[in-house]
Protein backbone atom coordinates (compact mmCIF):
# COMPACT_ATOMS: atom_id res chain seq x y z
CA UNK A 1 0.00 0.00 0.00
CA UNK A 2 2.91 2.04 0.37
CA UNK A 3 6.43 2.31 -0.93
CA UNK A 4 8.81 0.03 1.14
CA UNK A 5 10.59 2.73 2.24
CA UNK A 6 7.75 4.07 3.71
CA UNK A 7 6.98 0.40 5.65
CA UNK A 8 9.68 0.35 7.87
CA UNK A 9 9.31 0.53 11.49
CA UNK A 10 11.17 2.84 14.13
CA UNK A 11 11.88 1.74 17.63
CA UNK A 12 12.63 4.50 21.34
CA UNK A 13 12.52 3.63 24.64
CA UNK A 14 9.77 6.68 25.03
CA UNK A 15 6.28 6.02 24.89
CA UNK A 16 4.07 9.02 24.00
CA UNK A 17 1.76 10.80 26.11
CA UNK A 18 3.85 10.52 29.50
CA UNK A 19 3.14 13.57 31.51
CA UNK A 20 -0.46 13.49 29.98
CA UNK A 21 -2.73 15.51 32.36
CA UNK A 22 -5.27 13.39 33.88
CA UNK A 23 -7.98 16.31 33.81
CA UNK A 24 -10.78 16.25 31.38
CA UNK A 25 -13.24 18.52 30.26
CA UNK A 26 -16.17 16.21 30.13
CA UNK A 27 -19.25 17.32 28.34
CA UNK A 28 -22.51 16.77 30.68
CA UNK A 29 -24.79 16.15 28.03
CA UNK A 30 -24.56 14.22 24.79
CA UNK A 31 -27.34 13.86 21.43
CA UNK A 32 -28.10 9.81 20.92
CA UNK A 33 -26.90 10.87 17.10
CA UNK A 34 -23.83 11.25 15.79
CA UNK A 35 -24.29 12.14 12.65
CA UNK A 36 -23.22 15.57 12.23
CA UNK A 37 -19.98 17.94 12.16
CA UNK A 38 -20.21 19.93 15.56
CA UNK A 39 -17.61 19.62 18.63
CA UNK A 40 -20.26 18.89 20.83
CA UNK A 41 -21.24 20.19 24.33
CA UNK A 42 -18.61 21.79 26.32
CA UNK A 43 -19.59 21.56 30.06
CA UNK A 44 -17.10 20.19 32.53
CA UNK A 45 -17.26 18.06 35.85
CA UNK A 46 -14.56 18.05 38.01
CA UNK A 47 -15.72 14.78 39.40
CA UNK A 48 -15.58 13.14 35.73
CA UNK A 49 -12.55 15.19 35.01
CA UNK A 50 -10.69 13.19 38.06
CA UNK A 51 -11.63 9.57 36.21
CA UNK A 52 -9.47 10.76 33.15
CA UNK A 53 -7.30 8.70 31.49
CA UNK A 54 -3.43 8.02 32.19
CA UNK A 55 -0.90 5.85 30.75
CA UNK A 56 0.06 2.49 32.14
CA UNK A 57 3.60 3.24 31.70
CA UNK A 58 6.12 5.01 32.53
CA UNK A 59 7.39 4.27 28.91
CA UNK A 60 10.71 3.35 29.93
CA UNK A 61 10.27 -0.24 28.01
CA UNK A 62 11.41 0.10 24.92
CA UNK A 63 8.23 -0.43 23.09
CA UNK A 64 8.06 -0.15 19.31
CA UNK A 65 7.11 3.25 18.41
CA UNK A 66 5.77 5.06 14.69
CA UNK A 67 6.70 8.47 13.27
CA UNK A 68 5.59 10.37 9.82
CA UNK A 69 8.71 9.16 8.10
CA UNK A 70 8.22 5.51 8.64
CA UNK A 71 4.10 5.89 8.61
CA UNK A 72 4.23 8.08 5.08
CA UNK A 73 2.34 11.17 6.23
CA UNK A 74 3.16 14.53 6.42
CA UNK A 75 4.07 17.11 9.43
CA UNK A 76 0.77 19.49 10.00
CA UNK A 77 -0.72 21.80 12.61
CA UNK A 78 -3.47 20.37 14.69
CA UNK A 79 -5.38 23.29 14.82
CA UNK A 80 -5.49 23.41 11.27
CA UNK A 81 -6.47 20.01 10.65
CA UNK A 82 -9.97 18.46 9.88
CA UNK A 83 -10.13 14.92 12.32
CA UNK A 84 -13.01 12.44 11.82
CA UNK A 85 -14.37 10.23 14.35
CA UNK A 86 -15.82 7.30 14.08
CA UNK A 87 -18.35 5.62 16.55
CA UNK A 88 -19.21 1.90 16.13
CA UNK A 89 -21.89 1.20 18.63
CA UNK A 90 -25.46 3.00 18.93
CA UNK A 91 -25.57 5.48 21.95
CA UNK A 92 -27.58 3.34 24.31
CA UNK A 93 -24.40 2.10 25.82
CA UNK A 94 -22.71 4.40 28.70
CA UNK A 95 -19.41 3.69 27.38
CA UNK A 96 -20.03 4.72 23.92
CA UNK A 97 -21.66 8.01 25.26
CA UNK A 98 -18.81 8.92 27.09
CA UNK A 99 -16.53 8.08 24.42
CA UNK A 100 -18.04 9.79 22.21
CA UNK A 101 -18.21 12.91 24.47
CA UNK A 102 -15.22 12.97 25.01
CA UNK A 103 -13.82 12.64 21.95
CA UNK A 104 -15.96 15.56 20.63
CA UNK A 105 -14.67 18.21 24.00
CA UNK A 106 -11.39 17.53 23.60
CA UNK A 107 -12.01 18.68 20.48
CA UNK A 108 -13.54 21.78 20.83
CA UNK A 109 -10.94 22.26 23.55
CA UNK A 110 -8.33 22.59 21.42
CA UNK A 111 -10.36 24.18 18.60
CA UNK A 112 -10.10 21.17 16.14
CA UNK A 113 -12.79 20.88 13.20
CA UNK A 114 -13.98 17.31 14.15
CA UNK A 115 -16.36 15.28 11.76
CA UNK A 116 -18.09 12.51 13.07
CA UNK A 117 -20.46 9.31 12.26
CA UNK A 118 -22.23 6.52 14.08
CA UNK A 119 -22.06 3.26 12.59
CA UNK A 120 -25.40 2.29 14.82
CA UNK A 121 -23.67 -0.79 15.50
CA UNK A 122 -23.69 -1.83 11.59
CA UNK A 123 -20.01 -3.11 10.76
CA UNK A 124 -20.80 -2.60 6.60
CA UNK A 125 -22.22 1.08 7.54
CA UNK A 126 -18.97 1.75 9.83
CA UNK A 127 -16.88 1.02 6.92
CA UNK A 128 -18.95 3.14 4.18
CA UNK A 129 -18.92 6.12 7.41
CA UNK A 130 -15.06 6.61 7.30
CA UNK A 131 -14.59 6.32 3.44
CA UNK A 132 -17.69 9.24 3.65
CA UNK A 133 -15.01 11.12 6.35
CA UNK A 134 -11.99 10.79 4.18
CA UNK A 135 -14.55 12.09 1.12
CA UNK A 136 -15.32 15.34 3.51
CA UNK A 137 -11.47 16.18 3.73
CA UNK A 138 -10.33 14.51 7.29
CA UNK A 139 -6.86 14.84 7.70
CA UNK A 140 -6.28 12.41 10.55
CA UNK A 141 -8.87 9.39 12.01
CA UNK A 142 -9.44 8.27 15.14
CA UNK A 143 -11.57 5.32 15.00
CA UNK A 144 -13.76 3.12 17.54
CA UNK A 145 -14.38 -0.19 15.55
CA UNK A 146 -17.14 -2.54 15.63
CA UNK A 147 -14.66 -5.63 14.74
CA UNK A 148 -10.79 -6.47 14.41
CA UNK A 149 -11.08 -7.95 10.96
CA UNK A 150 -12.71 -6.30 7.54
CA UNK A 151 -11.42 -2.78 7.41
CA UNK A 152 -9.14 -3.43 3.86
CA UNK A 153 -11.28 -0.63 2.15
CA UNK A 154 -10.66 1.46 4.83
CA UNK A 155 -6.79 1.16 4.99
CA UNK A 156 -6.82 1.31 1.08
CA UNK A 157 -8.23 4.69 1.01
CA UNK A 158 -6.42 5.77 4.09
CA UNK A 159 -3.28 4.70 3.10
CA UNK A 160 -3.77 6.30 -0.77
CA UNK A 161 -3.38 9.81 0.81
CA UNK A 162 -1.32 8.87 3.87
CA UNK A 163 -4.02 9.55 6.51
CA UNK A 164 -2.63 8.66 9.79
CA UNK A 165 -5.28 6.47 11.62
CA UNK A 166 -5.31 6.35 15.68
CA UNK A 167 -8.17 3.21 16.99
CA UNK A 168 -9.05 3.82 20.29
CA UNK A 169 -10.97 1.03 22.70
CA UNK A 170 -10.35 -2.09 20.06
CA UNK A 171 -7.89 -3.23 17.93
CA UNK A 172 -7.90 -4.04 13.97
CA UNK A 173 -6.00 -6.78 12.46
CA UNK A 174 -3.27 -4.77 10.53
CA UNK A 175 0.24 -4.34 11.02
CA UNK A 176 0.94 -0.94 13.09
CA UNK A 177 3.07 1.69 11.78
CA UNK A 178 2.01 0.67 8.30
CA UNK A 179 -1.94 0.76 7.79
CA UNK A 180 -2.53 2.76 11.43
CA UNK A 181 -0.62 4.29 13.86
CA UNK A 182 -1.47 3.57 17.15
CA UNK A 183 -4.02 1.58 19.33
CA UNK A 184 -4.86 3.22 22.32
CA UNK A 185 -7.23 1.19 24.84
CA UNK A 186 -6.36 -1.16 27.69
CA UNK A 187 -5.04 -4.43 28.76
CA UNK A 188 -8.12 -6.06 27.82
CA UNK A 189 -6.31 -9.69 29.13
CA UNK A 190 -5.65 -8.17 32.46
CA UNK A 191 -8.71 -7.49 32.34
CA UNK A 192 -9.92 -10.81 32.74
CA UNK A 193 -7.64 -11.70 34.89
CA UNK A 194 -9.08 -9.23 37.44
CA UNK A 195 -12.24 -9.95 37.24
CA UNK A 196 -11.83 -13.76 37.73
CA UNK A 197 -9.51 -12.53 40.98
CA UNK A 198 -12.60 -10.59 41.84
CA UNK A 199 -14.54 -13.56 41.06
CA UNK A 200 -12.30 -16.27 43.02
CA UNK A 201 -12.54 -13.96 46.51
CA UNK A 202 -16.07 -13.54 46.39
CA UNK A 203 -17.43 -16.77 45.39
CA UNK A 204 -14.20 -18.42 47.64
CA UNK A 205 -12.96 -20.16 44.65
CA UNK A 206 -15.30 -22.84 44.83
CA UNK A 207 -18.61 -23.64 42.45
CA UNK A 208 -20.48 -23.15 38.64
CA UNK A 209 -20.10 -19.94 36.88
CA UNK A 210 -21.06 -18.51 33.49
CA UNK A 211 -19.67 -16.37 31.27
CA UNK A 212 -21.62 -13.67 29.15
CA UNK A 213 -19.22 -12.96 26.53
CA UNK A 214 -18.88 -10.06 24.57
CA UNK A 215 -20.10 -9.51 21.17
CA UNK A 216 -17.93 -11.71 18.56
CA UNK A 217 -15.47 -10.45 16.11
CA UNK A 218 -13.16 -7.91 18.53
CA UNK A 219 -10.08 -8.64 20.85
CA UNK A 220 -11.94 -7.49 23.34
CA UNK A 221 -14.18 -10.66 23.78
CA UNK A 222 -11.17 -12.84 23.00
CA UNK A 223 -8.84 -11.12 25.23
CA UNK A 224 -11.51 -10.69 28.09
CA UNK A 225 -11.91 -14.24 28.17
CA UNK A 226 -8.75 -15.87 27.98
CA UNK A 227 -7.99 -13.72 30.82
CA UNK A 228 -10.41 -15.22 32.92
CA UNK A 229 -10.37 -18.59 32.10
CA UNK A 230 -6.49 -18.67 32.46
CA UNK A 231 -6.64 -17.12 35.94
CA UNK A 232 -9.47 -18.93 36.62
CA UNK A 233 -7.84 -22.54 35.48
CA UNK A 234 -4.44 -21.33 37.57
CA UNK A 235 -5.63 -20.24 41.02
CA UNK A 236 -9.57 -21.59 41.68
CA UNK A 237 -9.63 -25.18 39.95
CA UNK A 238 -12.42 -26.15 42.26
CA UNK A 239 -14.71 -22.80 40.07
CA UNK A 240 -16.28 -24.57 36.75
CA UNK A 241 -17.36 -22.36 33.97
CA UNK A 242 -20.42 -24.53 33.10
CA UNK A 243 -21.72 -21.98 30.88
CA UNK A 244 -20.69 -19.33 27.59
CA UNK A 245 -22.99 -17.64 25.78
CA UNK A 246 -22.69 -14.42 24.08
CA UNK A 247 -24.79 -11.32 25.54
CA UNK A 248 -23.32 -9.38 22.36
CA UNK A 249 -22.62 -6.44 24.99
CA UNK A 250 -26.06 -5.66 25.35
CA UNK A 251 -28.24 -5.03 28.31
CA UNK A 252 -31.78 -7.04 26.70
CA UNK A 253 -29.34 -9.75 25.52
CA UNK A 254 -27.66 -10.24 28.94
CA UNK A 255 -30.98 -10.21 30.52
CA UNK A 256 -32.05 -12.86 28.18
CA UNK A 257 -29.39 -15.60 28.25
CA UNK A 258 -29.18 -15.08 32.17
CA UNK A 259 -33.26 -16.12 31.92
CA UNK A 260 -32.17 -19.27 30.01
CA UNK A 261 -28.73 -19.56 32.21
CA UNK A 262 -30.98 -20.12 35.64
CA UNK A 263 -33.55 -22.47 34.08
CA UNK A 264 -30.91 -25.02 32.46
CA UNK A 265 -28.35 -24.35 35.42
CA UNK A 266 -30.47 -23.33 38.60
CA UNK A 267 -27.68 -24.47 40.89
CA UNK A 268 -25.27 -21.57 39.43
CA UNK A 269 -23.04 -19.91 41.73
CA UNK A 270 -21.46 -16.61 39.70
CA UNK A 271 -21.99 -14.75 36.27
CA UNK A 272 -19.26 -13.11 35.20
CA UNK A 273 -19.77 -10.49 32.30
CA UNK A 274 -17.60 -8.84 30.07
CA UNK A 275 -19.21 -5.46 30.27
CA UNK A 276 -21.66 -3.80 32.84
CA UNK A 277 -24.66 -3.79 30.45
CA UNK A 278 -24.75 -7.05 30.57
CA UNK A 279 -23.96 -7.82 34.01
CA UNK A 280 -26.76 -5.29 34.70
CA UNK A 281 -29.15 -7.18 32.37
CA UNK A 282 -28.18 -10.53 34.30
CA UNK A 283 -28.99 -8.24 37.49
CA UNK A 284 -32.66 -7.68 35.99
CA UNK A 285 -32.91 -11.31 35.24
CA UNK A 286 -32.13 -12.32 38.59
CA UNK A 287 -34.26 -10.36 40.10
CA UNK A 288 -37.34 -11.52 37.62
CA UNK A 289 -36.53 -15.29 38.98
CA UNK A 290 -36.98 -14.18 42.63
CA UNK A 291 -33.54 -13.84 43.40
CA UNK A 292 -32.18 -11.77 46.69
CA UNK A 293 -29.25 -9.62 46.15
CA UNK A 294 -25.94 -11.86 46.57
CA UNK A 295 -27.55 -15.06 45.55
CA UNK A 296 -25.53 -15.22 42.55
CA UNK A 297 -22.14 -13.30 42.38
CA UNK A 298 -21.53 -10.97 38.99
CA UNK A 299 -17.91 -9.33 38.24
CA UNK A 300 -18.69 -7.25 35.51
CA UNK A 301 -16.32 -5.11 33.36
CA UNK A 302 -16.37 -1.39 32.41
CA UNK A 303 -17.25 1.44 35.67
CA UNK A 304 -21.15 2.41 34.84
CA UNK A 305 -22.81 4.44 37.09
CA UNK A 306 -25.67 1.59 37.00
CA UNK A 307 -22.86 -0.86 37.39
CA UNK A 308 -21.30 0.54 40.23
CA UNK A 309 -24.40 1.14 42.19
CA UNK A 310 -25.37 -2.37 41.62
CA UNK A 311 -22.31 -2.71 43.99
CA UNK A 312 -23.47 -0.63 46.45
CA UNK A 313 -26.77 -2.36 46.57
CA UNK A 314 -25.69 -5.85 47.11
CA UNK A 315 -26.21 -6.76 43.08
CA UNK A 316 -22.97 -6.89 41.85
CA UNK A 317 -19.65 -7.79 43.57
CA UNK A 318 -17.00 -6.07 41.62
CA UNK A 319 -16.36 -4.36 38.38
CA UNK A 320 -13.03 -3.84 36.25
CA UNK A 321 -12.99 -0.30 34.88
CA UNK A 322 -12.45 0.29 31.55
CA UNK A 323 -11.56 3.94 30.86
CA UNK A 324 -13.93 5.30 27.80
CA UNK A 325 -12.43 8.92 28.29
CA UNK A 326 -10.12 8.60 25.28
CA UNK A 327 -10.47 12.60 23.70
CA UNK A 328 -7.20 13.90 25.64
CA UNK A 329 -4.84 10.99 25.09
CA UNK A 330 -5.73 10.37 21.22
CA UNK A 331 -5.35 13.93 20.77
CA UNK A 332 -2.17 13.86 22.20
CA UNK A 333 -1.19 11.62 20.46
CA UNK A 334 -2.10 12.39 16.78
CA UNK A 335 -0.25 16.07 17.64
CA UNK A 336 2.80 14.60 18.83
CA UNK A 337 2.82 12.19 15.70
CA UNK A 338 1.97 15.31 13.13
CA UNK A 339 5.12 17.28 15.09
CA UNK A 340 7.01 14.51 13.53
CA UNK A 341 7.36 13.36 16.95
CA UNK A 342 7.66 9.17 17.64
CA UNK A 343 4.58 7.80 19.48
CA UNK A 344 3.75 4.45 20.74
CA UNK A 345 2.06 1.86 18.43
CA UNK A 346 0.62 0.44 21.64
CA UNK A 347 -0.79 2.64 24.40
CA UNK A 348 -2.05 0.71 27.23
CA UNK A 349 -4.29 2.59 29.72
CA UNK A 350 -4.61 2.56 33.45
CA UNK A 351 -8.01 0.94 34.88
CA UNK A 352 -9.25 1.30 38.47
CA UNK A 353 -11.86 -1.14 40.21
CA UNK A 354 -14.73 -1.03 42.28
CA UNK A 355 -15.55 -3.64 45.27
CA UNK A 356 -17.29 -2.74 48.18
CA UNK A 357 -15.27 -0.96 49.70
CA UNK A 358 -15.06 1.61 47.35
CA UNK A 359 -18.08 1.96 45.05
CA UNK A 360 -19.54 4.33 47.04
CA UNK A 361 -17.34 7.12 48.04
CA UNK A 362 -16.37 6.62 44.20
CA UNK A 363 -19.71 6.58 42.04
CA UNK A 364 -18.90 10.02 41.17
CA UNK A 365 -15.57 8.57 38.61
CA UNK A 366 -18.65 5.91 37.13
CA UNK A 367 -19.68 7.35 33.89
Amino acid sequence: MKPNTLLRRTSARTLVATGLAASLLFAAGCAKSEDDDSGGDSAASQDQADAGQEVASDGDDGGKTCAIDAYGGKKLDLKNATVGFSQSEKEANPFRIAETASIKAEAEKRGVKLLTANAQSQFSKQISDVQDLIAKGADLLVIAPLNSDGWEPVLRAAGAKHIPIVTIDRKINATACEDYVSFIGSDFVEQGKRAADRMIETTGGKGKIAILLGAAGNNVTTERTKGFQDRIKEKAPDLEVVFKQTGEFAREKGQQVTEQLIQSKPDITGIYAENDEMGLGAVNALKGAGKKAGDVKIVTIDGTKGAVRGIVDGWIDGVIESNPRFGPLAFKTLDTFTKGEKVSQDIVIKDSAYTKDNAKSDLNKAY
